[in-house]
């Protein structure tokens, strides 16, 4: 019983053959992160994911905001299966929570509303002269890169621990929203065991913190933040998580939502300046990374190169940790070599 109890929550991901489809936010928050997704994926593992330069957002912030309406979005969506379909995929990856969201949101319409995916396929054919297919497989990045864990395992460089002690690092591990929740059977664990995360994170080492605030939303909200006036509440909610997780002293944390990422690691910059409060050690902040700079810390890539300077909070004392050798002289050089500039204060 206990065996098939845990079978539903499991998820069947491919091998290979994905059509990649970025992230709007992502590609200003943490740009690197996507780069070292396809780079593991593509060089270290040898798998094919075509980043096709022709997808568009898939306006989710918009829709989610109530300013892109439902017609609109699927239309949206449906151009990006086209463009899987033309480029010879049947399965798509998805670095956006949020788009994974949707597409998950709404392939479940077309399959109980079948009247509006014919409407859809009218849309498009009458706004861009196309055809799609639905594909066969959606997956989160964070899906693909759970599915190969145990592959980045063997080929690891850096493990998640202290090695000076020997100890595992605590980890924190935040599963965005829509991950989960809107269809837990989406999501690997589903809403009450999501798994994806905390996979990675013992595979490679480290120890996941269990905390009361654990599952707790970081806020975010697309109103709560889009709206100045509503942004006490994201801070608050992120706030809550802090308070919570701070007695049990983690090393980083992890979160594999784009708007998550930036929230968790923002919000402590903020908070540091409006009450004077860091969780980290040291007066430092709780460094938080995504799954594919974790990963790529794992493999032996250079931090810098990872995109790991565009954090808040910084991540040298994570660095130091796992004794990881980096050229503090490189962190504010752009892609040209040019030093860019430094922030003025650098508290956390």
């Amino acid at each position: 019983m206990k065996r098939y109890s845990w079978e539903k929550y499991q998820k069947t991901i491919p091998d290979d053959h994905f059509y990649y489809a970025r992230s709007c936010i992502r590609q200003n928050f943490f740009p690197g992160s996507e780069a070292v997704f396809l780079k593991i994926m593509g060089d270290d593992l040898g798998v094919d994911i075509f980043d096709d330069a022709k997808h568009t957002s898939c306006t989710g912030i918009g829709y989610h905001s109530d300013i892109v309406p439902l017609e609109t979005i699927m239309t949206v969506v449906a151009r990006q299966f086209s463009l899987m379909s033309d480029a010879g995929y049947k399965n798509m990856v998805s670095s956006c929570i949020t788009s994974f969201g949707l597409y998950t949101e709404i392939l479940s319409m077309w399959h109980h509303f079948p009247e509006l995916e014919e409407k859809t396929r009218a849309n498009l054919k009458a706004a861009t002269g196309r055809t799609f297919e639905k594909p066969e497989c959606v997956v989160h990045s964070s899906d693909l890169m759970f599915h190969f864990r145990d592959r980045i395992a063997e080929k690891a460089k850096v493990r998640l621990v202290d090695p000076e002690s020997g100890r595992p690092l605590k980890v924190v591990e935040h599963i965005g929203c829509h991950y989960a929740k809107i269809f837990p059977t989406a999501g690997i664990g589903g809403s009450e065991f999501p798994y994806v995360l905390a996979g990675m994170v013992e595979s490679w080492g480290g120890e996941v913190v269990d905390y009361p605030e654990r599952r707790h939303c970081c806020g975010f909200g697309f109103r709560n933040y889009l709206v100045q006036a509503n942004r006490g509440a994201p801070v608050a909610n992120s706030r809550q998580k802090f308070e919570s997780m701070a007695p049990y002293k983690p090393d980083f944390i992890v979160a594999n939502c784009p708007g998550c990422t930036m929230f968790l690691d923002k919000w402590q910059y903020t908070i540091s300046e409006m009450e004077g409060v860091t969780y980290g050690a040291d007066g430092h902040g709780i460094p938080v990374l995504s799954y594919e700079e974790m990963a790529g810390i794992v493999l032996g890539y250079d931090p810098w190169d990872l995109g790991m300077q565009m954090h808040q909070v910084g991540v040298e004392p994570l660095l130091n940790k796992l004794d990881i050798e980096y050229d503090h002289s490189r962190k504010y050089l752009g892609n040209n070599g040019k030093y860019i500039s430094h922030p003025t204060e650098c508290g956390l």
